[in-house]
């Protein structure tokens, strides 16, 4: 039974790839048993962190629907998503999760007009039938994301900044007058003197105009400024999880630790600079029976080799996956 109040749960959520062919392919758990709460009473921004191939664009593309989990739940405001199938139910899907690409460059077509996009989700996901209702809902839209209907008038992307063109995305979002918002890496592609602007407008559509967003990005600066809530991914898997600021200043997971050696103190000001490529990546590390960290962490025993390590609330809203904290006590967060 779902409780009331709740805006998305994410129940044990696991997807497999096949990599290669069905006799002498293997298989790839890019996510594993993720759980994930939000309310609905309580707009929030979350955060999903982690490196590339840590399974938080996978993860967030099956909140979209737009691929279906090998097992596990999606629930949003008590339906599962994956079990809409008429016309009516995934349209009021669509207009209540609505998504954010990293590159506004490709979210328009260079030979159509900005505003056809705005007047073409207007008619197609709230059916409005007039012309001032249509106007007046793009004009709320452009309005939230600080510009006017005036500046983008009979005017093609290519007219538009970068920065611009990423807040015209997310007033396209908004013309739909959505609950939950998902970003995936929304500043990555904008001037570092852009980011603060996209950022600043992600916290007053989530103050203001009550929506949550959940944030995807490998930069956890970004992350500290903009988000309440943060969830870190390792592998496919969610391996610690709280507020931001608690989780990315005294960091209970060693993985999590690695990612901020480089910023020992969170500031939005600076970028994550240690980053860890796809190419250095262990592909084993994704099949592993225990942790999927073991091979990296100075921590590791015996035990982390054989059996996956409990996901263990440590503290009241903090969670962290790991055999140091399996007795329910902080053991090395003193050390960090």
């Amino acid at each position: 039974m779902i409780e009331q109040g709740i805006l998305l749960r994410i129940e044990n959520v696991t997807k497999i790839f096949r990599i290669g062919g069905r006799i002498t392919g293997s298989k790839l758990v890019a996510v594993s048993n993720a759980n994930i709460e939000m309310e609905g009473s309580k707009p929030e921004i979350f955060a999903l962190a982690g490196e590339s191939g840590s399974g938080k664009t996978t993860l967030a593309r099956m909140i979209l629907g737009l691929i279906e989990p090998s097992s596990g739940r999606i629930i949003f405001k008590g339906r599962d998503i994956n079990t809409l199938k008429n016309r009516k139910d995934k349209l009021w899907f669509k207009r209540e999760v609505q998504p954010i690409f990293q590159n506004p460059f490709e979210a328009f077509n260079p030979l159509k007009k900005v505003e056809s996009y705005l007047f073409e989700t207007a008619k197609n996901l709230l059916l409005l039938k007039t012309k001032d209702e249509v106007l007046e809902n793009i004009s709320q839209a452009v309005k939230a994301v600080g510009m006017s209907l005036e500046e983008i008038k009979d005017r093609y992307p290519s007219e538009f900044s970068g920065g611009q063109l990423q807040r015209l995305s997310i007033a396209r979002a908004l013309v739909a007058k959505p609950s939950l918002l998902i970003a995936d890496e929304p500043v990555s592609m904008v001037d570092a003197s852009l980011r603060m602007s996209i950022l600043n407008l992600f916290r007053n559509l989530n103050k203001d105009h009550g929506v949550s967003i959940i944030y995807i990005t490998h930069d956890l600066a970004t992350a500290y400024y903009v988000s309440d809530r943060i969830a870190i991914m390792f592998r496919g898997v969610i391996v610690e999880l709280g507020p931001v600021d608690e989780v990315l200043s005294k960091p209970y997971h060693p993985y999590t630790q690695l990612l901020l050696e480089s910023i020992p103190k969170p500031d939005p000001d600076r970028k994550w600079e240690r980053r860890i490529k796809l190419s250095d990546m262990e592909v084993k590390e994704y099949s592993l029976v225990g942790c999927k960290f073991v091979t990296r962490c100075p921590y590791a025993k015996e035990i982390c080799k054989k059996k996956e390590p409990p996901f263990v609330h440590v503290e009241k809203g903090r969670s962290v996956k790991c055999f140091l904290y399996s007795n329910g006590t902080i053991k090395i967060s003193e050390e960090v």
